[in-house]
């Protein structure tokens, strides 16, 4: 310790004696409870923070501050003593006695470690609510430590009516409580009975995300609160590792559309089986180096104490309003510094085993259900963290006046319930229609892509109430997001003159799929869309994943997401980058959000300009859905679909031309197109059907995903109409050829209800060829030019392929001749 610090330490030493001999009650908190101690810094800053309160007149809830914090160190000791049954016990006695083996679960399970060290975290978020009379919105990276989110909400009547209606604070309702903590029963109808899960979930009180994907929350965080909105982020040391782009937030911050983040990291230094990495390079000091290297202004403090945290929360909102400040009046530029929170505390912190890898999930090294020393360690810990049932009631009581401010309680917070509505919706950006579509050399071609972008760019400056993010990972005027780019500008701290830049710019650019998909992910207050290389999306699926699980389950409660949904457009897409290798030729991205629920991910295959304005225009007024669009973005792509065309394309999910075909009501064989590519090919082939007089209907197929077999009665209502389906794939021709922008057999998968089986269906599709290629080299090695298309016809019809195809063709087809001049 340096001269001065000394001087500082015994200055501080002085005026806390000399504070808490004039206030009783401030003297009466610095006790402590129990393992909750308060050291001489924290008191330091609780003490000047309660000086600038009284200053400001601000009374929050109405309850004196020093008792609203001796309160808060037993609500919190009473949480931890819950959590750590949570994990262990099986029975729970307010009165605190001693537990004998048999009142322990025989199989013990949770994050106990994390959770531990969450509690004091999310009680002074309670805490710094009441004193300030705001209702913050709090999100936690860290999902596996809700228990002790749960617990503080039990504890603190702040629960979810699923939670209301099971637990009470009785010896009976606490045992459910912790019985219920992976249970694992179900219900008679097949589902979970409990209402609490291992990470967030939707009977979380407050919960917006499950978090079970450690390091999203520190990309998204920034994005998430409108101006006037306050938001306080529960980050972990761990996650800092798992996702880097975290590092950018204070480059995204701007005080004239960003509400006050206050992101604190839960730094206790392990992942389950050893350190962190930052623990290894150095600590906290290593780290709060290098967050001012990036632009953060981070505040170190004691993360075993429930007030320090109310203090940092606190002292971050006026450190970020007091730089806002400084831009509005002073013209200071960008970056503000931002806040950034580091709670030091040990992992497991007030328990048994704190510190050690054993305090991640459970940490008395045995299992007290058999072994009489574990019963020991767990009773000396438990009874330190005890608190009697009078004195927690009486503590409680200090939490429960939100209508003195009249604030909302924390489980209906600002982000829990978006409604998110378009003031005026422009109507779709529309191109002629060729009359006779039977005649190719009358077709008109254009770049789907400049239809997604003018729509979506008329929506925008339609509804400027609205917040908008763009995630560019780069290369946005290469897909034709042209005009977005001009009207929004990148986000940036510095313009470079003669680029499309601006300090408040609104697309978010940065060479990280996830970070850019966070940042219009997170904005649910505003309007969003976010692009990729078709091949790069799989970067994007977990953190898209997360969003579309929760909003999942969500529905499945009846709880309405009133955020308008979201587009995902997948262009320079696995057909037309051909040129690029097989690293840019991959459809995987759309093929993972097949699999996921159709309801809330649906996944689209536009296939030309007039369907893509139909699509955008039709998207943004939809809540609570992912669109991952299938976009081509070359300008050679035939205008085939009339608005009417596209409007019952999206009705249905597929629709059959009706100008091409042959006696397709009567039809011998049924052929379906999936993408833009697919269609032409298929075009092809179907004219030389309707040459040769064999009857057959040909359709295109939008999204897939209705088709399916549902699993369960929301992805069922999502369905494409019964009466649709069997018009387009009547039941009595069971010959049937899809031809697919994806894997074909991920498609026959999804399409299990249309597929009548090997012998009279058939599945043309991207088989994992490519190279240094073009368009018609691409189709031809992945066998979807409409030469295969008319072989796998053939094979189906049971015909001979001299029927269809020429000598010349057949041969291409068999590896004995060059395609080139042939099939293309």
């Amino acid at each position: 310790m340096s001269r001065r610090e000394m001087v500082q330490k015994i200055r501080n030493e002085e005026w806390v004696s000399l504070y808490r001999k004039k206030n009783p009650e401030a003297d009466r908190w610095a006790k402590g409870y129990g393992p909750i101690q308060h050291t001489l810094e924290t008191q330091a800053r609780v003490f000047s923070m309660a000086d600038r309160l009284s200053l400001l007149g601000m009374r929050g809830d109405g309850v004196s501050l020093f008792d609203l914090l001796y309160a808060l160190d037993r609500v919190t000791s009473a949480a931890m003593w819950v959590v750590v049954h949570e994990t262990y016990a099986r029975t729970v006695y307010l009165d605190g006695r001693e537990l004998r083996p048999e009142d322990f679960k025989p199989n013990p399970e949770g994050h106990t470690g994390g959770a531990l060290n969450m509690v004091p975290a999310y009680a002074g978020y309670m805490a710094i609510n009441a004193i300030t009379g705001h209702t913050r919105s709090w999100i936690m990276g860290q999902g596996h430590s809700v228990a002790a989110i749960d617990t503080v909400n039990f504890l603190l009547d702040n629960m979810t009516p699923a939670h209301a209606e099971r637990y009470s604070l009785t010896d009976e309702g606490v045992t459910r409580y912790v019985r219920d903590f992976y249970s694992y029963r179900l219900r008679a109808d097949g589902k979970q009975d409990s209402p609490l899960g291992s990470h967030v979930n939707v009977h979380t009180a407050g919960g917006i995300a499950e978090g079970g994907y450690l390091g999203f929350t520190e990309l998204q965080y920034v994005h998430m609160p409108l101006p006037g909105e306050r938001l306080v982020a529960f980050l972990s040391d761990g996650a800092f590792e798992e996702q880097r782009g975290s590092d950018w937030i204070p480059r995204w911050w701007r005080c004239v559309d960003s509400g006050l983040v206050a992101p604190i990291m839960i730094k206790n230094g392990r992942r389950i089986d050893q350190r962190t990495t930052m623990s290894q390079q150095g600590g906290a000091d290593w780290f709060v180096d290098h967050l001012k290297l990036n632009d953060f202004d981070p505040i170190v403090f004691d993360g075993r104490d429930p007030a320090a945290f109310a203090w940092a929360i606190f002292e971050m909102e006026s450190s970020l309003e007091a730089g806002a400040e400084a831009i509005r009046s002073r013209g200071s530029g960008y970056p503000a510094p931002m806040p950034y929170g580091i709670a030091l505390a040990p992992k497991g912190a007030g328990f048994y085993g704190e510190g050690t890898n054993l305090a991640h999930n459970l940490p008395l090294m045995s299992n007290p259900h058999t072994d009489p020393s574990a019963v020991k360690r767990f009773n000396e810990s438990a009874r330190k963290l005890w608190v009697a049932l009078p004195e927690l009631k009486e503590s409680i009581v200090r939490f429960q006046n939100h209508e003195i401010s009249g604030r909302l309680r924390e489980r209906d917070h600002a982000l829990v319930d978006r409604d998110v509505k378009l003031d005026q919706i422009p109507p779709p950006a529309l191109r002629p229609v060729s009359k006779n579509r039977e005649d190719r050399s009358t077709w008109t071609r254009s770049s789907p892509m400049v239809a997604v972008d003018s729509m979506f760019q008329a929506i925008l400056q339609a509804n400027p109430h609205l917040r908008p993010r763009v995630g560019n990972p780069d290369e946005m005027r290469s897909n034709r997001l042209i005009k977005t780019l001009e009207y929004l500008k990148f986000r940036v701290t510095d313009p470079e003159p003669g680029i499309p830049e601006d300090t408040h710019g609104a697309v978010i650019t940065a060479l990280n799929e996830e970070a850019v998909a966070s940042a219009a992910l997170a904005n649910k207050g505003g309007i969003n869309l976010f692009h990729t290389y078709e091949a790069f999306g799989t970067k994007m699926h977990g953190v898209v994943r997360q969003e579309v699980i929760f909003a999942d389950h969500c529905n499945e409660v009846g709880r309405r997401q009133g955020w308008l949904s979201v587009p995902l457009v997948l262009t320079s897409h696995t057909w037309e980058n051909a040129k690029n290798e097989r690293s840019h030729q991959d459809p995987s991205m759309a093929e993972a959000m097949l699999g996921e629920p159709s309801d809330v991910s649906r996944v689209l295959f536009v296939p030309d300009y007039n369907t893509a304005s139909v699509v955008v225009h039709h998207l943004y007024q939809t809540h609570g859905q992912i669109w991952t669009l299938v976009v081509p973005k070359a300008e050679n792509i035939p205008e085939l679909f009339t608005f009417e065309e596209g409007f019952t394309l999206l009705q249905q999910g597929a629709l059959r031309l009706g100008w091409a075909g042959y006696e397709p009501d009567q039809p011998r064989v049924i052929l379906t197109a999936i993408g833009a590519y697919q269609l032409e090919e298929v075009l092809k082939a179907s004219a030389r059907l309707k040459k040769q007089q064999v009857p057959h209907s040909t359709v295109y197929m939008i999204e897939p995903g209705r088709f399916r077999l549902p699993r369960s009665e929301r992805e069922k209502a999502h369905l494409s109409p019964v009466h649709s389906q069997a018009e387009i794939y009547p039941g009595d021709v069971p010959a049937r050829l899809f031809v697919t922008h994806t894997r074909p057999e991920v498609l026959l998968g999804i399409l299990h209800p249309l597929n009548t089986g090997g012998r009279q269906t058939g599945g043309l599709g991207f088989i994992n060829q490519g190279g240094t290629l073009n368009v018609s080299g691409m189709l031809f090695v992945n066998r979807c030019t409409y030469g295969h298309i008319l072989s796998e016809t053939v094979r189906v019809l049971g015909m001979d392929r001299e029927e269809l195809l020429t000598l010349d063709e057949i041969a291409a087809l068999d590896g004995r001749a060059s395609p080139e001049g042939i099939l293309f």
